[in-house]
């Protein structure tokens, strides 16, 4: 018999301090973004020249503005690098920001308290008036995945129904498979939130690892399906926190690309 939900009863389970830390950092993460987002429209529509690693190190600041701490710098992504989900920009390697390309922002960080869980958001932009068609219609699939994820355990936790973690991947990327999006999927839908941005409760993974542990009261976890090209990429991340008999997200749900023309 597994363990693993027994370790997450005394690793994963957050406190109502913690709770609160989280949607502290998450409002942070979602000020952050906006004035990113803000930034990169001033510089296109100025013609300013500027990169990916320009605006990461304005982000930064804006983290320590907001007393807000890390692991890493986050990621600014345009074009085809916003197809790797595993691309970071660096001062030796970083590519221009220019008009008419997308701009994926993913960002995660946590309050400088003992204690403190994190907060992990990835939203997407576009640098021009109108995305097009083949873009909008990858990111609604992914926020149709995003959705259904969602929808899934908050129905378990009103009904006080057990659900594992590979059950909520494998009804994300259903949607993107039926989409037609199966071959352009790279990575599992979430990852469990905790002190690290990578907790020690149940992964929204079946793609990854066959995640069997249960979505437990009092855990709290990302739901962020995306998808990967070569000329671009998607992903919309928000968290959730799974209470007795409820579910809720901690923050906004982008409903579709930011456009930043």
């Amino acid at each position: 018999v597994s363990w693993g939900d027994l370790v997450q009863q005394f690793e994963a389970t957050w406190s109502e301090a913690q709770l609160s830390s989280h949607r502290t950092a998450s409002e942070a993460l979602y000020r952050i973004k906006d004035r990113a987002f803000e930034w990169a429209s001033t510089l296109v529509k100025k013609g300013t020249a500027a990169t990916e690693y320009d605006l990461q190190r304005h982000m930064v600041q804006w983290f320590a503005d907001e007393e807000l701490v890390s692991d890493s710098a986050p990621v600014v992504a345009v074009r085809g690098n916003a197809g790797n989900p595993h691309y970071l920009p660096t001062q030796e390697r970083s590519s221009p920001i220019a008009p008419d390309e997308v701009l994926l922002l993913d960002l995660w960080g946590k309050r400088t308290e003992p204690g403190a869980v994190f907060a992990d958001i990835t939203w997407v932009g576009f640098t021009g008036t109108r995305p097009p068609e083949a873009l909008s219609q990858a990111f609604a699939a992914a926020a149709g995945a995003r959705d259904a994820a969602i929808a899934l355990v908050q129905d378990a936790a009103r009904n006080a129904r057990e659900l594992r973690g590979w059950e909520v991947d494998r009804a994300a990327r259903a949607v993107l498979h039926e989409a037609g999006f199966g071959a352009h999927i790279l990575h599992r839908t979430g990852h469990s939130l905790g002190e690290t941005v990578h907790g020690n409760g149940v992964h929204l993974d079946d793609y990854e690892t066959h995640d069997d542990r249960r979505i437990l009261p009092g855990t709290g976890f990302t739901i962020e399906p995306g998808l990967y090209f070569d000329t671009y990429g998607v992903r919309t991340e928000i968290n959730m926190f799974r209470g007795e008999r409820e579910a809720t997200v901690t923050g906004p749900r982008q409903a579709e690309i930011v456009t930043l023309g």
